[in-house]
């Protein structure tokens, strides 16, 4: 089993707290969500999300899942000036939460995007399944160039 990185200091203990002081806000979801399910990997792609997010915010968001090991980053090989982020494991770990999610919102709520949720109801563990294997596809593509 891999070592854990030392914690900064949390509010309080509980496991809990830490998701919600790394993941918390909607724009570090919607930035990982974008990495998952439409593969977006540059700074750009990600201000033509649909919601919209301002640019210091984008910035922020990604510095701090930097700083939390969920993306990491490397140099464009097309384009040295730019940035390819990329999920890092713990990152990719979030799928079954982010997928439970928006399960729980599609129960609960009028929501759009109804084929993906009949794709994840249909087989989760299949969707999960593809969702991995569709990042780990393109982490070897970006180090093979």
């Amino acid at each position: 089993m891999p070592k854990k990185k030392p914690s900064p200091k949390w509010r309080s203990p509980c496991p809990l707290n830490a998701s919600v002081e790394m993941l918390g806000d909607r724009w570090s979801l919607l930035i990982i969500r974008d990495m998952m399910v439409r593969g977006s990997r540059t700074y750009k792609e990600f201000l033509e999300s649909w919601e919209g997010i301002a640019t210091n915010i984008l910035a922020d968001r990604l510095r701090k899942l930097e700083a939390h090991g969920i993306i990491t980053t490397e140099r464009d090989p097309s384009d040295g000036r730019r940035l390819i982020y990329l999920l890092t494991d713990k990152g990719i770990d979030l799928a079954p939460v982010l997928t439970e999610m928006v399960l729980w919102a599609a129960a609960h709520e009028d929501t759009g995007n109804q084929a993906l949720v009949r794709l994840m109801k249909k087989d989760k563990a299949q969707f999960l399944a593809g969702v991995r294997q569709r990042w780990a596809e393109k982490t070897s593509r970006s180090t093979i160039r």
